[in-house]
């Protein structure tokens, strides 16, 4: 660059325009480097093996409660690869912080958000103002936000996917570990901004090998009250291909819950055995074709101590493993609209509902969780060349 100091005309122009650039610089850092006003975190390792795929990096934001914005994978003579279906950091964060509402949703929308202390929905008696809901919990009243609705006339509106989902993370920390790396913090969740009944923490350890990712949530009862808990994720599995029609599905599962449509997608309470395109046993998994799935199968099969679920695109010669491996989780529930590239697949403890009549004296899978007393969510992924 020639720049001489012959001519104060030109440098009193170039210094603002050099300072507008620097700031700008500034300010594109800055907005790659927080969401929802904490620091992003992001755990990186150098893939090692010329033969088989290995994991290279978990991007998180400790800000929108943990929630893993992206993951990626090296596959050989492929490159990187993009596990999870998740926009730009940059777009990641603008939907985050400058389109969201006050409820968080948009968070369950990319990436893998974590769902406590409820996964999936929930109905209940609707505030005059449409904007809560109360159900009951043996003999307690509990009040939501009803931040979910179908699109269809007459739809219900209802509680969906947890109270965390715009909650801050205290004490995080980025440790090495064998291979890789690990993040742990704290969500000092309470009562969940007055909606639950007792006061709650959440620990989270997420972990970056070369073999796997594993997430685990622990939440304990630091109250005087025992209070009902389920944990979940709403991961988006990306289909490399782009060929949606002939990526695979395996869940190891029997039964099927019915529901009232795929528009409210509200349990009727009844649990019936997998049939057609639902029963997804089939070793090699079975073609998602033109279905549409939103549904929750339960009755898992469990082997070497996990209930896997494999996502397998066959064009791009890639599959995903999803290990559910702590024994509360009783659910999985799989989302795949047709035209969309991903599959989302929610290991969970309990039944969409769980409060809701139509389940009798059915136990559908919260924790009764007593003061003193937690519980553990543990899911482990794996990348695999089929």
């Amino acid at each position: 660059m020639k720049l001489l100091i012959r001519n104060v005309p030109v440098l009193s122009v170039a210094i603002p325009v050099l300072m507008g650039s620097l700031c700008a610089m500034n300010l594109h850092a800055q907005a790659a480097t927080e969401i929802g006003g904490q620091k992003i975190v992001t755990l990186k390792r150098s893939a090692t093996s010329t033969t088989k795929p290995e994991f290279t990096s978990v991007t998180l934001a400790p800000g929108r409660g943990m929630e893993l914005i992206q993951i990626t994978a090296n596959f050989p003579g492929k490159g990187s690869v993009d596990v999870l279906a998740s926009p730009s950091l940059a777009e990641a964060k603008e939907m985050l912080d400058d389109k969201d509402d006050a409820n968080g949703d948009l968070g369950y929308r990319l990436g893998s958000a974590f769902l406590v202390p409820y996964p999936n929905r929930i109905r209940g008696k609707l505030s005059a103002d449409g904007k809560t809901l109360t159900t009951q919990w043996k003999g307690h009243t509990i009040t939501l936000p009803a931040n979910n609705i179908g699109k269809n006339p007459g739809a219900e509106r209802h509680a969906m996917h947890g109270l965390i989902l715009k909650a801050k993370t205290d004490d995080v920390h980025v440790h090495d570990v064998p291979g890789g790396q690990s993040v742990t913090g704290v969500i000092h969740a309470g009562d969940f901004g007055g909606h639950w009944l007792s006061k709650t923490d959440l620990d989270f350890t997420i972990t970056l090998t070369a073999d796997a990712v594993d997430s685990v949530v622990v939440a304990h009862n630091v109250g005087t009250e025992a209070e009902p808990i389920s944990i979940g994720w709403h991961p988006y599995f990306n289909l490399p291909s782009g060929d949606r029609e002939q990526v695979k599905l395996h869940i190891p599962a029997g039964m099927q819950t019915l529901v009232d449509n795929y528009d409210n997608v509200f349990p009727t309470g009844k649990i019936v055995p997998v049939t057609g395109q639902y029963d997804l046993r089939a070793a090699g998994g079975v073609a998602l074709d033109k279905h549409f799935y939103d549904d929750n199968w339960s009755h898992l099969t469990w082997q070497n101590g996990a209930v896997t679920v494999t996502v397998i695109d066959p064009a791009a010669k890639y599959g995903v493993k999803i290990e559910g491996l702590s024994p509360e989780i009783k659910t999985i529930q799989a989302y795949a609209p047709p035209t969309a590239k991903f599959v989302a697949v929610e290991d969970q403890f309990n039944f969409a509902d769980p409060f809701g009549k139509e389940w009798g004296s059915m136990d559908t899978g919260m924790v009764t969780l007593k003061p003193g007393a937690s519980t553990r969510w543990h899911v482990r992924l794996k990348v695999f060349v089929p």
